[in-house]
């Protein structure tokens, strides 16, 4: 399964939220939609699940348009809409009902999620008599129950303690191992290292970095490097003001170019004792920050 998004524009009167908008995920990975508040990242959600229409553009899925296919949609919205003072079992037949479910299949699909995630027990009580963290895995249920081709993940973490998360993590892992399109937004960027295989990064309504999470890794400038060593405060005083301390024995050095890497790796085995010195690789937040920051130098963003 492919899901291409092809150059969507959406104004709201004269606000241009989203300005050529292009993104590719596949099926059997997860895609983590990134960006600051006000990136745009709800807006292509919503003209995704259509919402409402883009104002150019266009949406395939598998080459073909998506709105002349049958395609099922799981979404776990950052606002939980589920109804407080209602009976779970009632709220969950009502939803897949929405999603075209006849009750036998519903009701079977629901108690296999009720299971799975730990929730027999509360089936027939309120919602409200739940605590925040099983109310969000109810809200999970909405959204695959129906065993949709797209799931859309927006901010699923969020409130969860670490037990629930890990159990959440695992029901992802099983929907992507599937082979389904799981799309993430999230700001909590370690879970979108976790899971995503590839990423696209939204500033002020453009798709400002995007592709494989491994290769953009890998092509941003080599220009710092690692160094951990007994004498990591000779090093850093050798080197200021180029050296900042990371730890106890660990420094974060920065080079005048990355062409400098071999020559200083060789300077500070020869003059210092290293335990170990090696490459920094930028984290997935470092790079949001770095093409999010609109005050950041353009050309640091390699």
């Amino acid at each position: 399964m492919k899901l291409e998004l092809k150059n969507i524009k959406k104004s709201f009167g004269e606000k241009k939220v989203l300005t050529e908008v292009s993104l590719v995920a596949e099926g059997g990975k997860a895609f983590g939609l990134l960006g600051r508040n006000g990136a745009g990242k709800t807006t292509t959600i919503r003209i995704l699940m259509d919402v409402f229409p883009a104002d150019s553009g266009e949406i395939l899925f598998d080459g073909k348009p998506l709105r002349d296919q049958h395609i099922g949609f799981g979404y776990l919205p950052e606002e939980r809409g589920l109804y407080p003072k209602k009976k779970i079992l009632d709220q969950l037949l009502y939803f897949a009902a929405l999603k075209g479910m006849k009750q036998t299949e519903s009701v079977k699909a629901i108690d296999y999620w009720l299971e799975r995630l730990g929730m027999t027990e509360y089936r027939n009580k309120r919602l409200d008599t739940l605590s925040k963290g099983n109310q969000q895995k109810i809200q999970l249920i909405t959204a695959l129950a129906h065993n949709p081709q797209i799931v859309i993940l927006d901010e699923p973490f969020s409130g969860l303690d670490p037990v629930n998360a890990m159990l959440l993590k695992e029901v992802v892992k099983e929907e992507i191992a599937k082979g389904k399109i799981v799309l993430f937004s999230s700001h909590q960027m370690n879970y979108i290292e976790e899971f995503c295989d590839s990423i696209a990064i939204l500033n002020n309504g453009k798709a400002v970095l995007q592709g494989d999470l491994r290769d953009i890794k890998r092509h941003t400038s080599r220009d710092k490097l690692i160094i951990r060593s007994p004498e990591a405060g000779k090093i850093e005083t050798a080197f200021a003001p180029f050296a900042e301390k990371q730890a106890e024995d660990e420094l974060l050095l920065r080079l005048s170019s990355p062409e400098k890497k071999q020559q200083t790796m060789k300077e500070l085995t020869e003059q210092f004792d290293i335990d170990e010195i090696r490459v920094f690789e930028p984290s997935l937040n470092d790079i949001f920050i770095t093409y999010t920051n609109d005050s950041a130098d353009p050309l640091q963003k390699n």
